[in-house]
């Protein structure tokens, strides 16, 4: 049987408009289920691949790499002083800094009585710098020393500052008994400790004050020294002695 020929003018159908539409739905669908199946495949490389990024950039690029180093609070120290004991390595990525150590680094020198390390974003470590308060002035192998409310001796001086205290001590003299009488000094109100010329120490509960006339106040140990203070205070006033003994203060002595 022949296939109809088809007579040369002769137009071809016009396709099927719905069957068209049809075909369209259904590759549309197709798509659609594709894209629901790769969906959470794309968002959790495209996390993965933010992450990454966001890691290199921050442990291993140079875009945050410490740049420079700020120093507040040292004013005996010097900022670069600071700068030179804390070793903090120019260009390193500022989030793999190990702060604890460089903290350690400040706070070994005996000015430092505290130090805070901090990381300043984007590129910079700040360090806050706490130091020691002279309380006393004690002479230490002929040297003059400033020593704080802890008892520890930090600095030297040419010359004593006025209004400090001297803390006199003998080749006995221990560094717990030391730290008493840096206790019993820093104790001190104000108007009291301005009337001491200096602080003997023998022992930590044999500490005594010479007042700038010459009288001798026996402190005792640093404890009730609040009390003490009270004590002496009244005693100067009611009563004139060259000794002066409140180490138990509820019972005080003069002679």
């Amino acid at each position: 049987m022949r296939s109809p020929v088809r007579r040369p003018g002769a137009e071809e159908a016009p396709p099927d408009r719905s069957a068209l539409r049809s075909r369209r739905r259904f590759t549309r669908r197709q798509w659609a289920r594709r894209w629901l199946t790769w969906k959470p495949v794309v968002a959790v490389l495209l996390l993965v691949a933010l992450v990454a990024a966001g890691v290199w950039a921050v442990y291993f690029s140079s875009l945050l790499a410490v740049k420079g180093v700020e120093v507040t609070g040292a004013t005996t120290a010097g900022t670069s002083q600071i700068r030179s004991v804390a070793k903090v390595p120019s260009g390193e990525p500022l989030a793999r800094l190990d702060l604890d150590t460089i903290r350690a680094r400040v706070e070994a020198l005996a000015v430092v009585r505290s130090a805070d390390v901090s990381r300043e974003w984007p590129d910079q470590v700040l360090i806050r710098v706490h130091e020691r308060t002279a309380v006393a002035v004690v002479e230490i192998g002929g040297r003059l020393r400033g020593m704080d409310a802890d008892g520890v001796v930090f600095r030297d001086y040419r010359q004593a500052p006025p209004g400090l205290p001297h803390v006199q001590t003998t080749a006995e003299t221990r560094s717990d008994a030391l730290q008493e009488a840096a206790r019993v000094v820093a104790a001190l109100p104000a108007d009291l400790a301005q009337r001491v010329d200096h602080v003997e120490v023998e022992t930590v509960d044999q500490i005594s004050l010479v007042l700038r006339d010459g009288r001798v106040v026996r402190w005792g140990s640093a404890d009730e020294s609040a009390l003490k203070a009270e004590v002496i205070s009244a005693l100067l006033q009611a009563k004139q002695a060259q000794e002066y003994d409140v180490s138990v203060p509820g019972q005080p002595t003069t002679r």
